[in-house]
């Protein structure tokens, strides 16, 4: 039996074709066939750097029937790669199916990185990136979207989603609606030629899009900063506490306090000690 080939993952431009790697040219050449979400997009990429490799369609509607065959001809020794239209695959694009397909049967997957929506709208919007969550596409029906918003108005990590360019008023009004006047990040057509970051509060977006003469086109990635922190509440000092503070407001010396409070409340007069010498 023919050892088993390798799935490779790999992450394609949003775009600009000139955002690939060096390593993702190579994996795109060498394998055997590349399973594409829109084989004629890839096909405009692959045209571009003269690579030749055989395309199969792999998109929502086939991949549960697609996954079965091509980890059959990954377990016949054959390489291969996972694309997208853009950016990396199963992100809210298909591939889950067939990572997960290939994992089970023993097939080694390998992932190639590259661009990512979610990373590089992060990267320019000015909120905080330290920690996030992504949230993929919201709801297309009303109803359901603005539970979802509900479901996130706690959150108090920034907010990373997609959006089609038709919804994005529609959003944009039920966001103002649920969360209120928080900073929101529009990022329109990265890498593109007419890449655009709108940014405000979700009332100001909706102002800047009506006075626009044509609705917004493109791809749209939602970047929303997450809800506030509440501030820190202090914790309730314990009862030896506060009557260590009194002895020491008094003008009993922290050594003598702290034994006083050590044999009243059986504690250990270092603890105590500890304490009251960092209230200093």
């Amino acid at each position: 039996m023919p050892h088993p080939g390798v799935l490779y993952v790999v992450a394609t431009p949003l775009g600009n074709l000139e955002d690939i790697t060096l390593r993702a040219l190579r994996v795109l050449k060498e394998v055997h066939w590349i399973a594409a979400e829109d084989t004629r997009e890839t096909a405009k990429l692959l045209r571009h750097y003269g690579i030749t490799t055989r395309l199969t369609p792999y998109y929502d509607w086939i991949e549960r029937e697609q996954a079965p065959r091509l980890v059959e001809h990954l377990l016949q020794g054959e390489n291969g790669a996972l694309v997208s239209d853009a950016g990396t695959p199963v992100l809210s694009d298909p591939g889950f199916h067939l990572v997960r397909s290939a994992l089970a049967a023993g097939i080694r997957v390998v992932p190639v990185p590259g661009p990512s929506a979610i990373v590089a709208a992060l990267s320019a919007a000015g909120l905080p990136a330290q920690r996030f969550v992504f949230e993929g596409f919201l709801p297309a029906r009303a109803s359901a979207r603005r539970a979802r918003l509900q479901e996130l108005a706690r959150e108090t990590r920034t907010l990373v989603m997609f959006e089609t360019a038709r919804r994005l008023p529609a959003c944009l009004q039920d966001m103002e609606a649920v969360w209120g006047a928080r900073t929101v990040v529009v990022a329109r057509e990265l890498t593109k030629l007419y890449e655009e970051f709108l940014r405000g509060t979700p009332a100001e977006l909706l102002g800047e899009l009506s006075r626009r003469p044509a609705p917004v086109r493109g791809e749209v990635t939602l970047v929303a900063e997450g809800c506030p922190e509440p501030p820190a509440q202090a914790t309730p000092a314990r009862p030896w506490q506060e009557k260590l503070t009194e002895l020491l407001a008094s003008g009993v010396s922290l050594r003598d306090a702290a034994k006083l409070i050590a044999h009243e409340y059986g504690l250990s007069r270092r603890e105590v000690y500890a304490w009251g010498l960092h209230q200093r």
